[in-house]
Order: structure tokens, then C-alpha cells, then sequence
């Protein structure tokens, strides 16, 4: 997998959120500037 260079686009994806919700990246941000944090969780 390449790793995201400055400059580079987001990779389009969906994401389920914990409260059973999704989230659509980089589309359901308002703002040209955010911070994504991922976290493995409980397995």
C-alpha cells in the first residue's frame, strides 16, 4: 500500500461509525483541513 504524499488526495471511502452510523471520507467533510484518527479498538 503507498502512502499519502503532501499534496495527494484522500482516498475515497465509507466508514462505520460505533453508533451504528457511517461516515463517507473525504465527502462528509465541511472543511478543507481536517485530522482522521483511526483506532484498532477492542477485538
Amino acid at each position: 500500500m503507498n502512502k499519502l504524499n503532501e499534496g495527494d488526495l484522500f482516498p475515497g471511502m465509507t466508514l462505520a461509525l460505533a453508533d451504528g452510523g457511517n461516515i463517507t471520507l473525504p465527502g462528509d467533510i465541511s472543511t478543507p483541513y481536517q485530522v482522521v484518527l483511526f483506532y484498532r479498538g477492542h477485538w
